[in-house]
């Protein structure tokens, strides 16, 4: 858990992985032009009564040229100009790169450090990527559907429509899940862990978790039994070592995993030994409530991906 290795950044990780899933995604998935579903609405018809491609998407035909000239006369065209496909490609660039950048994150915390790691309250930095995705999916979202979505009747009468809706939806409820956690369940969390005596040597696991080296709290870890202090290692800057390890919890089991041998542990300072926890007890409701939100954007994730795949292929 102690190396020569440089520290693994989260941050530098989501970066890194943003980056290749964009670009894997544009290559392999390449996105289907500026389409509208309008004919298929008015008509009845399929895509391919409009588009050389039978799948849909990409050059339009004959039929499609001259439905789209009717939805110029009209009105109602899809905008064409150089100004407009900028201002949607920019739109859906950075709408793209903040879902991954947001999912990453969640998947990150659920898959590798495990929900619990903030239970004693929400680090600056997830709450930051969190509510900056919030913000720009928003606005990005609202300027593309402006762009894809000509009418109210398109948003709940047409496939694409009615998976936007859904998606839509999923979204407020992972805003407000956030909302909920920031704002009510984040600081009764803090408060309950503030509530360990800071002079304490002996500690339970439950108050353990309090010493995560981070917001000003000292960096804790318990192995074999003994708590250690990293507070002051290079390598475990802000509680966090090789992104892998957080301070506040009992990483005997972790030692196998390192490339290392204890020497490295036992060279620590001692802070004292590590109790048994009293008689379980019933969890307060605003930690059921933390673990019960975590669970739940884990699935909408998921939704999400599920809806954006039945756009493409279903």
């Amino acid at each position: 858990m102690t190396g020569g290795a440089a520290p693994f950044r989260p941050l530098r990780w989501l970066t890194i992985s943003a980056g290749t899933a964009l670009l894997f995604g544009l290559l392999l998935f390449p996105a289907r032009g500026l389409a509208t579903e309008e004919f298929a609405r008015r008509t009845g018809k399929e895509c391919a009564n409009c588009h050389v491609d039978p799948a849909g998407g990409g050059e339009l035909n004959a039929a499609g040229k001259e439905f789209l000239a009717s939805l110029a006369a009209s009105g109602k065209s899809v905008p064409a100009s150089s100004v407009h496909r900028g201002v949607r490609f920019a739109a859906g660039f950075l709408h793209l790169v903040t879902a991954v950048m947001w999912f990453g994150t969640i998947l990150y915390v659920h898959l590798l450090l495990k929900p619990a790691y903030a239970s004693h309250g929400l680090p600056r930095g997830e709450l930051l990527v969190g509510w900056g995705s919030i913000i720009v999916m928003a606005v990005t979202g609202a300027v593309l559907t402006v762009y894809r979505i000509p009418t109210w009747d398109a948003l709940f009468h047409t496939r694409f429509g009615v998976l936007l809706t859904v998606k839509i939806a999923v979204f407020l409820v992972l805003t407000a899940t956030a909302f909920i956690v920031t704002f009510i369940v984040g600081p009764r969390l803090k408060a309950r862990h503030a509530a360990v005596d800071p002079r304490k040597r002996d500690l339970t696991p439950g108050e353990l978790s309090s010493f995560t080296g981070k917001d000003g709290a000292p960096a804790y870890f318990a192995y074999m039994g003994t708590i250690y202090d990293a507070t002051g290692s290079e390598l475990w800057p802000k509680g966090s070592h090789m992104g892998k390890h957080q301070a506040g919890f009992n990483l005997t089991g972790m030692l196998k995993l390192a490339p290392h041998g204890e020497d490295r542990v036992r060279q620590l300072p001692v802070v004292g030994k590590l109790l048994e926890e009293g008689a379980p007890g019933k969890k307060p409701p605003h930690l059921k409530a933390f673990y019960f939100m975590t669970s739940l954007n884990l699935f909408l994730v998921f939704a999400v991906l599920l809806v954006i795949a039945m756009w493409r292929w279903w």
